[in-house]
């Protein structure tokens, strides 16, 4: 039987990922006059973060358990979602990881798309999706914009988006320091924001960029040189936020301050573990602060379940977040949608006026039903085989676009 720490290999090859590709690869960089957030060169967090090593991942494999993924599975898409919604509408739908399509007044808006099936700079190298989209590419509907968080890979993955320019010639919303590299791809309509900064969108809705608390890099060469966010959409019915990648940190109070209460907020919750990663990546239990602090009528969650890009396991935060929510004395309206799974978000008033208590569950799961029964969220402190991908290989619907990596054949 091979030696436990040769079975760790793979798992510190994914998240060593960032530093190989590194060698390779860079992003573009802002340029522009000294802010409060950046020196010139770099951006900066409102609070302080440590940076990430692989010294850091290197002593969170010797001594933090990995959680369990399943094998690949081939799991059938959600169905369609409608092609607009009404005036004072606003629908949600989860496809995967941060991928989130949010549909309102009759505007459709494209969150961190990625329908590849790694999230990397090169097409063997990193993490291999689970599990399909939960929306067929094909079945999206117009999309009329897309925004864009930071530049990892797992959010701004250029094969995707280059099929939504083809397809859709969306409006591309992004953070200061990476219009650059979209224009370089020939997109037709890139506008770059600073946190805190307003665009229209359609008569009467805007999106204004937020602060994120996380950092930037395509490369080695370009750590924090352009701007990660995350977004605030207004409807009739009261602002939507998108969180992006980010940690727990005082952006929520901000915007709580500046937007009043969330009518929706979407919340990453995994890639929590190993502790190290707490800085930049919230857990179920950041994320359920930061939807008290934002005064959310209804939450939904995001970042889990469909690349293994920490140590956390498939469904841990998942059910970590459940059995927080169980907890609550009055309980929560925070979502975790099945894949490909869409709901019908209430108003603002609507939602802040109706009772909590038990829901309906969704293909997913809602979070806020108790008695769901799920297996336990703890890791498994063994090692596991390696996960094989999916038949021929091809578990997204695109990975096309991706450089083959070297000495690769085909």
């Amino acid at each position: 039987m091979p030696h436990p720490k040769t079975k760790r290999l793979p798992l510190l090859l994914l998240l060593c990922a960032p530093w190989l590709g590194g060698c390779l690869f860079a992003g573009t960089r802002h340029q522009g006059p000294v802010t409060d957030h950046f020196d010139g060169e770099k951006f900066e967090n409102l609070v302080p973060v440590r940076r990430l090593t692989p010294a850091d991942v290197l002593d969170a494999l010797r001594t933090e358990p990995r959680g369990i993924w399943r094998e690949y599975e081939e799991l059938p898409p959600g169905p369609p979602p409608p092609e607009r919604v009404g005036p004072g509408q606003l629908r949600v739908t989860f496809i995967n990881h941060a991928t989130v399509l949010l549909q309102a007044d009759g505007l459709n808006v494209l969150t961190d798309p990625i329908y590849s099936d790694r999230p990397s700079p090169l097409s063997c190298v990193g993490p291999h999706r689970v599990r399909p989209p939960g929306i067929r590419f094909e079945d999206l509907p117009p999309i009329d914009v897309v925004v864009v968080s930071h530049n990892h890979y797992d959010h701004m993955d250029l094969p995707t988006l280059r099929r939504l320019e083809a397809a859709h010639k969306p409006r591309f919303i992004v953070g200061l320091g990476n219009k650059e590299l979209l224009d370089g791809e020939g997109f037709g309509r890139v506008e770059e924001l600073d946190w805190w900064q307003s665009t229209e969108v359609a008569p009467g809705r805007t999106v204004t960029a937020v602060p994120a608390q996380h950092r930037s890099n395509r490369g080695l060469t370009d750590v924090s040189a352009a701007l990660w966010a995350g977004y605030v959409l207004s409807t009739s019915g009261g602002p939507v936020l998108f969180a992006g990648d980010t940690g727990f940190g005082p952006q929520f109070a901000m915007m709580a301050e500046r937007f009043g209460p969330m009518r929706l907020s979407v919340l990453p919750i995994g890639a929590y573990r190993p502790e190290a990663f707490r800085p930049v990546h919230m857990g179920p239990r950041e994320a359920l602060q930061a939807h008290k602090v934002l005064r959310s009528a209804t939450s939904v969650a995001m970042h889990y379940g469909t690349f293994e890009l920490a140590l956390d396991g498939q469904d841990e935060a998942k059910y970590l977040l459940l059995r927080l929510l169980a907890r609550e004395p009055v309980r929560p309206r925070f979502w975790a949608l099945g894949f490909g799974e869409g709901r019908d978000v209430p108003p603002l008033e609507a939602a802040r006026n109706r009772a909590p208590g038990r829901s309906v569950p969704g293909a997913g799961g809602s979070l806020n039903t108790p008695g769901t029964s799920a297996p336990p969220a703890a890791a498994a402190p063994w090692p596991r085989p390696a996960r094989g991908g999916p038949p021929g290989g091809s578990a997204g619907e695109s990975s096309a676009g991706a450089p083959a990596c070297p000495g690769a054949s085909g």
